[in-house]
């Protein structure tokens, strides 16, 4: 199977395997105008609508027995402004394309995610993010967006435009799909440049006990914690001067391919046979990985390949709980008699202005938990959800989590901005889907 989600005999599944949906019907517009029609069209069947890009959600925010609109023949540069310094790109662009198109212009995004298989407009709607100290999600650099809406319309908005539109700028960069379907997305991009990145092991509670220093002096800092040890591998990634040193191709296909992604698929099945021998793989997998250092261009250093399948969720808490909400995960997984085989993510990102954007109004520190494709995984995201909410944590809108309209109320200062925005764009619920239902009410 490849990167994307898989679509057969009518069913289409998301990347992790865990949502499935039967749509009415799919249709693959090749053209705004398309997109307008099959929009207008589901309406007058009584269809709901959604669009799906890679499928690399975890949550079902784009499941429909409605109309599922894929827009993999919506792709494609439209412009490249070097006045203004953007990128104008179809909504089924592949974040993997753009980043290329852009590098062979000598021009690059900000920050990236840590993967790249997305489409731009799934990665932007649902709030993907790398890790930033200045530098904040992929949503964050939209300087404009198109959209088709309920009517079938198409919207332009930007933060230049006029009262009304900038109101939609501030909630479409990540609009759940709640919106409208997004189908063309403009980009702040800047000459290419070189970041180095720095990977090396640290025990875990040094890292905690300098993580606001590592923080300050680090333009992007993350770590993973291998939980059932002490260990963490720290990656800090600052530009550069050059000059370009990639990773070498052995060394590179052996921590990246070998370790990374073979090696460490075969532990994720041992483990999964014999959970009991989870510990004993965490310790040897977490002294697996030597320090290294690596000059690239960004999207080589952000970016890294995932070929073993997981399960993710993800909270964002205040950066200032991070210590405290990770100290009592770990306490939580020792205690436990759970058996964790996947290292937790940690990430960080400044405060920005977009309406449901997880780090709205607030820095952030991001914490994602992870197990393996096919393990059962409710025990421990149950254990760890209750941890993130009470740092007053919020779910990435693509990862598993169970939080509901009432508590997102509580948690987004604009929340109701949001939704009487949705009243007035999509009156008639058209988008809607289950998932919809439940984060924004009905």
């Amino acid at each position: 199977m490849s990167t994307t989600a898989s679509a057969k005999n009518g069913t289409w599944r998301n990347w992790g395997g865990n949502v499935a949906a039967r749509p009415a019907r799919q249709v693959e517009p090749a053209s705004v105008e398309e997109l307008a029609a099959a929009v207008r069209k589901a309406a007058e069947d009584g269809l709901k609508v959604k669009a799906v890009g890679t499928g690399h959600s975890f949550t079902s925010i784009a499941a429909t027995d409605g109309v599922l609109i894929r827009p993999q023949l919506l792709t494609g540069i439209r412009d490249i402004d070097r006045d203004a310094m953007t990128v104008t790109v179809e909504a089924g662009t592949p974040l993997k394309r753009l980043n290329a198109v852009l590098a062979r212009e000598g021009l690059s995004l900000t920050n990236m995610g840590d993967i790249m298989e997305q489409t731009v407009s799934g990665a932007t709607s649902t709030g993907t993010h790398g890790t930033g100290r200045e530098s904040a999600s992929i949503a964050a650099q939209i300087k404009a967006l198109e959209l088709v809406t309920a009517d079938g319309s198409v919207l332009s908005c930007s933060e230049k435009g006029t009262e009304e539109e900038r109101a939609v700028f501030a909630a479409a960069r990540i609009g759940l799909g709640a919106l409208g379907i997004v189908t063309a997305i403009t980009f702040a991009v800047e000459p290419l440049f070189l970041l180095t990145a720095r990977e090396e092991p640290m025990p875990f509670e040094r890292v905690l006990a300098e993580f606001d220093q590592l923080w300050a002096e680090n333009e992007h800092f993350e770590f993973y914690w291998f939980p059932h040890t002490g260990n963490t591998n720290t990656k800090r990634n600052n530009r550069s001067a050059g000059p370009e040193q990639p990773v070498g191709q052995l060394a590179g296909w052996f921590e990246d391919e070998f370790l990374s992604n073979g090696v460490f698929q075969v532990a994720q099945w041992v483990g999964r046979a014999a959970p009991a021998a989870i510990p004993a793989i965490a310790q040897v997998s977490s002294k697996a990985l030597s320090a290294r250092t690596y000059t690239d261009i960004p999207y080589k250093v952000f970016t890294s390949p995932r070929r073993v399948r997981f399960v993710e969720m993800e909270y964002a808490v205040p950066r200032a709980a991070l210590a405290d909400t990770l100290r009592e995960l770990k306490a939580m997984v020792d205690r436990s008699g759970l058996r964790v085989s996947f290292p937790v993510e940690v990430r960080t990102a400044p405060a920005d202005d977009i309406t449901l954007s997880t780090a709205s109004g607030r820095d952030s520190a991001y914490i994602a938990v992870h197990m393996f494709r096919g393990t059962p995984y409710q025990a421990y995201f149950t254990a760890a959800e209750r941890i993130f909410t009470a740092h007053e944590g919020r779910p990435h809108w693509g990862k598993v989590h169970t939080r509901d309209a009432e508590y997102f109320a509580g948690a987004y200062p604009r929340f109701g901005e949001f939704t009487a925005l949705r009243d007035r764009l999509d009156p008639e619920r058209l988008f809607q889907n289950d998932y919809l239902r439940r984060v924004l009410g009905a």
